[in-house]
């Protein structure tokens, strides 16, 4: 498949005034442990952010995080799962018919980012209310791309997951990037979720070596990636799984794992009886929840299986 269409650069955001800096440094509190970025900073080498950052809505599009190689987020005590070191999300609608508000052009690059980073729009996962809503009616991909964040960038950059999952992109991401990056820590499940209905996302060149619970990269009903040129460590659990999770919790999945390229990438770790680098349509419609989103004439609630179509996953190596 081509690769995504050239990007129109977004407009910079302002630069963080003092105010945003002082807050951003400053220690958390009980009910008050979050600090929220619109606007662009510089941070020094041996600052450390300790509040979860969040960047909300389309007020923030353009902003740039430069840490310098400074630190985001703390692994005492350890973080829930809510507990996100970054948090990049959309703003729901004031009222019915409303317009999601959503960030875009916002990149994070330099960072040393303790826990997880969740990118989201209508939901934080597939099981979202807003989701469930949206998917029982024809037209749900593109509404959910329309609310959820597009072009994020995490460049240069080291995640260490703390037991969740490090990189989560909800349903309806489209256009991010994770670029000469390090994935580690550990992780109770994937080092990288692709939720459903988001597309045209860059996994490329980074090094994953998560201690992981399943596969490295899951691509649950996600659509045009490209993941490619990284080096992931696998420990026996398989690297990218492409399917498409039938009927959970209510949602019907309309679109499918297709058109993915993931080539040029190392999968190391495998061992005698270790799973495979890589299956497409690794589930094929057997789990007891696929019958959760029947009643509707169309995607998972029609047709429980797969259906990933289109998708090069060659060549790539096996050490």
């Amino acid at each position: 498949p081509p690769a995504p269409p050239a990007l129109v650069e977004p407009a910079s955001a302002r630069a963080c005034d003092v105010a945003t800096r002082a807050r951003l440094l400053s220690p958390p509190r009980p009910g008050d442990d979050t600090a929220a970025i619109a606007c662009s900073i510089t941070l020094s080498p041996g600052d450390h952010v300790l509040r979860r950052v969040v960047v909300e809505g389309a007020e923030a599009s353009g902003a740039e995080i430069d840490c310098a190689g400074a630190t985001i987020g703390q692994a005492e005590p350890a973080p829930t799962l809510a507990d996100f070191a970054v948090e990049i999300r959309s703003r729901a609608p004031a009222g019915p018919g409303g317009t999601w508000s959503r960030p875009s052009g916002v990149t994070l690059r330099n960072c040393r980012i303790l826990g997880h980073v969740r990118v989201w729009g209508m939901g934080l996962n597939g099981q979202g209310a807003a989701v469930k809503a949206s998917s029982h009616s024809l037209g749900h991909t593109e509404r959910a791309q329309a609310a959820a964040p597009t072009e994020i960038a995490i460049r240069d950059s080291t995640i260490t997951a703390l037991g969740h999952i490090p990189l989560y992109l909800a349903p309806g991401v489209t256009r991010f990037t994770l670029q000469g990056s390090t994935l580690d820590g550990r992780s109770g499940a994937d080092a990288i979720y692709l939720d459903a209905e988001s597309a045209d996302n860059v996994i490329a060149d980074n090094t994953i070596a998560v201690a992981l619970g399943r596969e490295a990269i899951a691509v649950d009903g996600s659509a045009r990636n490209r993941i490619t040129g990284n080096r992931i460590a696998t420990q026996g659990q398989g690297g990218v799984r492409l399917y498409r999770n039938c009927g959970e919790g209510g949602t019907v999945r309309h679109q499918t794992p297709s058109n993915n390229v993931v080539t040029g990438n190392t999968f190391t770790g495998g061992g005698l009886f270790a799973s495979a680098a890589i299956v497409v349509n690794s589930r094929g419609g057997w789990r007891l929840y696929c019958s959760q989103d029947s009643g509707y004439p169309f995607g998972s609630s029609l047709d429980n299986s797969d259906g990933g179509t289109g998708n090069v996953v060659a060549p790539n190596t096996v050490e």
